[in-house]
């Protein structure tokens, strides 16, 4: 373990002493950890002995609701009342597929299983007389069948659904007298089932049989007229735990040593405002659904202060006897977090104006404060997919993840004391209020089949591997490496453009002025006076704005810096023969200064944002790109630029980044990765969409001199649609016409072949993008690893093809100068990328962090503004370290002996040089990748705008 994370261990175990409202403190403490190191994903391994288990519920999957004896509950009630369509009558069948559950369980690899005894089918009318030995034998071959398998059970006596007719006479658990009922009932299955049961539940999520079975009325028995019923409810059930707990307690944990618990959710809830009262009002609301059911349980007898505060006689109370007989009836906490109505409340009642949040790591915390660090087991948690996904769930899937993650960092990180983790759930069943609606199994049931056949998915796989490595241990490719790059690396700074100055600052105000006439230091104009004209012309260094960019890239480090010509201003009219002469000036007296300063200029001819294209007028409004004149326009932009800058800017960019609209050399590459990387159907998308979106422009050029193979059986399988065919003389002119390959990248995505949103699914290519939920956002994903992907994705391409990282770089709050996440960005994805070039042999050239300033592309920069000045942050002196450096030197290292490097004086510019290849070989090609991908994308818009229309009617 690493020395900052001991320390933030111990601290948090150091904390840790249980006091009245200790739980308050979780959110400040989360507030002040290492931001954004926190945030990252925690490789380590779970302790040893730890409970891995996965669940299911009697209704919600044993069907055979009135075969051998057993007696209605109140969900085969309640699901015919009113309009409901959908029962539990079948469910999973798995009172006909013992056998199957009992597989899948053993292919999962769990140590437990979690699941419910039905009260009915053991006691068909709730009670002892009319006890029902083939419905016991159900559970008795069960328990065998586990035993075989060395899974140990977690017995649950209540799951919601209590016999009907205990309600129909009594009232259900609104009658005090369910309270000896219920104990007589455990009695039973303690003496029947205990030799072979270590763990018991009593009563699962007392909290939603309370209030959602008597108060909302969402869940059986369906009651909502007594707005007070749900606290009478709500006692019973304590009441109930108890007894059950004490009769264990005397009468059989002596022989049988088995643990007790009763199973409580909880949503987690952050505060609205920063204000201390926010933070209050955080805590009552987890004590309303929470503390409800666990402050009696775990710390004096009672209920939270806040509720008997808000409530006052709606609430029962308990005598001081009850309070002593209800106090420490609890061996382990039993914990549910996910999907169930604790979690999403049905409405604001209980928020207190807070904002809800899926946080079970916070959660864990705080049930550690509150209720002084009991052994936390968490016996149900999960998330759910739609009732059309089959064997596919990625979205489940990176939930468990996120889950599973959490919890490792509880007690890794928090000293929390969890011990155990149960997936929800086994297999598909019936979602209770939302019936057949959403899936939450790790094994999918079709329903329609007679045989209800188990197949496991993608989460199953997934939930195996971990038990299997018992978490996620470190590998050597998630270990930071050490290494230096090599001496020529380029290293460099990008801006989208930079800030243009058509006119000397100091020629530019004729006015005369009077400086510190009162000792102020400042000037005074004065009024009716004006300076004669300068005689001599202006000089690179009159331009001040030109000596402050340059001053402020010389202090990042870099030996480059990369920006973009704005066209449509150098060529207002389009027409080169018209150029502003005063722009294309002041960009040569730039270039020329950069160069004074020991830095190589990287210049891009064209460069489009989402917000303006930056062609000239003219083309702009005539199509743009699909007008047919516009590359022949550009290559004659581009002889402009190469004559006017050439003599000083070695490194071209034709266009940058616009590879989703548009050809480009500098193309933009995030990562795309499968979201099960061992699953051919998230594979072969994952790879589609690298041909769309990257093969398409550089297959031509950089490797066979056509578009990917992948790519034209793709669109031929559309039936409509074809890719323009090269002949040989097109494709020996494409081929080749590349000094380097230079992408941007910012970040990764995920992609898979199963549709979870209609709406932001691809359906020409069949693709659904999403997020893996573990990773940090910024907005968008940081995940370093993912540049390291798509360097090699390159070298496999091309083989030993220079690469250039011309962007990279993330978006964070411009007011936060100690940009800690850009700090973290920046160190991560340059190590990734020393990784590409030292371990995989990635020819990696050189690497431009993305971007100079706030004041060009805010939100993005190393420098900061306020007003004029210019800000350094923490990232900039970061960066500029790991430049001096040259990478991460091994500590103890002898250092990197470079030769020191002099960039050339400028040179006066020559007519024209190296302006007779344009016209060959590299603007013809350049024009003929243009002109395809035009057509194609034309095609593919006519294509998707008739299936959309096709679809839509």
């Amino acid at each position: 373990m690493s020395a900052p994370l001991a320390l933030i261990t111990f601290l948090a175990i150091a904390s840790a002493a249980a006091k009245p409202n200790a739980g308050l403190r979780t959110w400040s403490r989360f507030g002040k950890l290492p931001y954004p190191g926190d945030k990252a994903f925690l490789y380590d391994t779970f302790p040893e002995g730890f409970m891995w288990a996965v669940g299911t519920a009697a209704y919600q999957v044993e069907g055979a609701f009135e075969k051998d004896g057993k007696g209605l509950s109140i969900w085969d009630t309640f699901r015919r009342g009113g309009n409901r369509m959908a029962t539990g009558d079948v469910g999973s069948d798995s009172y006909h597929n013992v056998y199957k559950d009992v597989r899948a369980i053993a292919q999962l690899g769990v140590s437990h299983y979690r699941f419910s005894l039905s009260w009915s089918r053991i006691f068909p009318n709730g009670t002892r007389g009319s006890y029902n030995e083939v419905g016991t034998n159900y559970y008795r071959n069960l328990l065998r069948r586990l035993k075989e398998i060395r899974v140990q059970p977690v017995v649950t006596l209540y799951h919601w659904d209590l016999p009907d007719h205990l309600q129909q006479t009594l009232g259900g658990w609104s009658n005090p007298e369910i309270v000896g009922i219920f104990k007589d009932y455990a009695d039973f299955c303690f003496q029947t089932f205990g030799d072979d049961v270590k763990y018991w539940i009593t009563i699962d999520n007392p909290f939603v049989v309370a209030r959602h079975g008597y108060g909302t009325g969402v869940v059986a028995p369906g009651i909502k007229n007594d707005p007070d019923l749900p606290f009478r409810v709500g006692h019973n059930l304590i009441k109930a735990h108890a007894a059950a707990w004490h009769l264990y307690d005397r009468h059989y944990r002596p022989r049988q040593g088995g643990r007790l618990s009763m199973a409580l959710a909880s949503h987690w809830i952050k505060p609205s405002r920063t204000r201390l009262e926010s933070l209050r009002e955080c805590q009552c609301s987890l004590d309303h659904v929470l503390g409800w059911f666990a402050r009696p349980l775990f710390t004096d007898g009672d209920y939270p202060p806040c509720m008997k505060a808000r409530l006052g006689s709606r609430l029962p109370s308990f005598t001081p006897e009850e309070r002593a007989q209800v106090r420490g009836t609890a061996d382990f906490f039993a914990l549910s977090h996910g999907a169930a109505l604790s979690f999403q409340l049905i409405n604001d009642s209980l928020k207190f104006g807070q904002q809800e949040e899926l946080d079970l790591r916070m959660l864990l915390y705080w049930v550690s404060a509150e209720y002084d660090k009991p052994p936390i087991f968490v016996v149900q948690s999960g998330w759910y997919v739609l009732g059309n996904t089959k064997t596919e769930d990625p979205k489940h899937m990176f939930y468990l993840k996120r889950f599973i993650a959490g919890a490792l960092k509880s007690i890794i990180i928090d000293g929390v004391n969890v011990i155990g983790y149960t997936a929800w759930s086994l297999i598909d069943g019936f979602e209770w209020h939302r019936e057949y609606g959403i899936r939450r199994g790790l094994y999918y049931v079709d329903f329609n089949a007679p045989d209800m056949k188990r197949e496991p998915k993608t989460s199953a796989t997934f939930y195996r591997n971990v038990i299997q490595k018992n978490g996620f241990p470190e590998l050597p490719e998630n270990k930071p490496a050490q290494g230096s790059f090599p001496c020529d690396f380029a290293w460099g700074v990008s801006a989208n453009s930079i800030q243009v100055e058509t006119t000397p600052s100091q020629f530019a105000d004729p006015s005369v002025y009077l400086w510190n006439i009162s000792n102020n230091g400042e000037l005074m104009r004065l009024e009716g006076f004006s300076a004669p004209p300068v005689r001599r012309a202006a000089h690179c260094a009159d331009y001040v704005t030109i000596r402050q960019q340059v001053d402020e890239i010389r202090q990042v480090g870099v030996n480059h810096f990369h920006f973009s010509l704005n066209w449509s201003a150098v060529v207002p009219t389009g027409d080169v023969a018209h150029p502003n002469t005063t722009l294309l000036g002041y960009y040569r007296c730039f270039t020329r200064q950069l160069l004074r300063a020991n830095v190589t200029p990287v210049v891009t001819l064209w460069h489009h944002t989402r917000l303006r294209s930056s062609l000239p007028a003219p083309l702009d409004a005539a199509n743009k790109w699909f007008n047919s004149e516009t590359p022949k326009a550009f290559a004659e932009y581009a002889r402009l630029c190469y004559r006017e800058l050439g003599a000083h800017v070695k490194m071209w960019i034709t266009l940058n980044e616009p590879n989703d609209e548009m050809v480009s050399l500098a193309l933009h590459m995030d990562w795309v990765e499968p979201a099960f990387s061992f699953s051919r159907e998230d594979v072969e998308p994952a790879k589609r969409v690298l041909d769309f979106r990257v093969g398409w422009f550089a297959e031509p050029v950089f490797g066979s001199g056509d578009y990917p193979l992948g790519m034209r059986s793709w669109l031929r399988q559309l039936n409509s649609l074809d890719l323009p065919v090269f002949n040989e003389k097109a494709r020996q002119l494409v081929k080749g016409t590349y000094d380097f390959f230079a992408i941007s990248h910012f970040t990764t995505k995920v992609v898979t072949h199963a549709m979870e949103d209609a709406y932001t699914y691809n359906a020409m290519l069949e693709f659904q993008e999403m997020i893996d939920t573990t990773w940090m956002l910024s907005p968008r994903p940081v995940v370093p690893w993912g540049l390291r992907k798509a360097l090699n994705w390159v070298r496999e391409h091309y083989r030993d093809v220079p690469i250039y990282v011309m962007a990279n770089g993330v978006q964070e709050d411009p007011s936060r100068f100690k940009d800690s996440l850009r700090v973290y960005y920046l160190y991560n994805y340059i190590n990734e990328a020393l990784k590409a070039h030292t371990l995989d042999g990635v020819n990696l050239k050189g690497y431009f962090a993305y971007a100079l300033s706030d004041q060009r592309d805010p939100g993005f920069g190393l420098y900061g503004h306020i007003q004029e000045e210019a800000i350094i942050k923490a990232s900039l002196s970061n960066y500029r370290n790991i430049i001096k450096h040259n990478g991460f030197p091994i500590q103890g290292a002898a250092a990197q002996q470079c030769p020191s490097v002099t960039q050339p004086r400028p040179t006066v510019p020559q007519p024209c040089p190296g302006c007779h290849v344009l016209a060959k070989k590299p603007v013809v090609g350049f024009l003929t990748l243009v002109g395809s991908g035009v057509l194609i994308t034309l095609g593919l818009i006519v294509y998707y705008t008739a299936k959309r229309r096709k679809e839509y009617y």
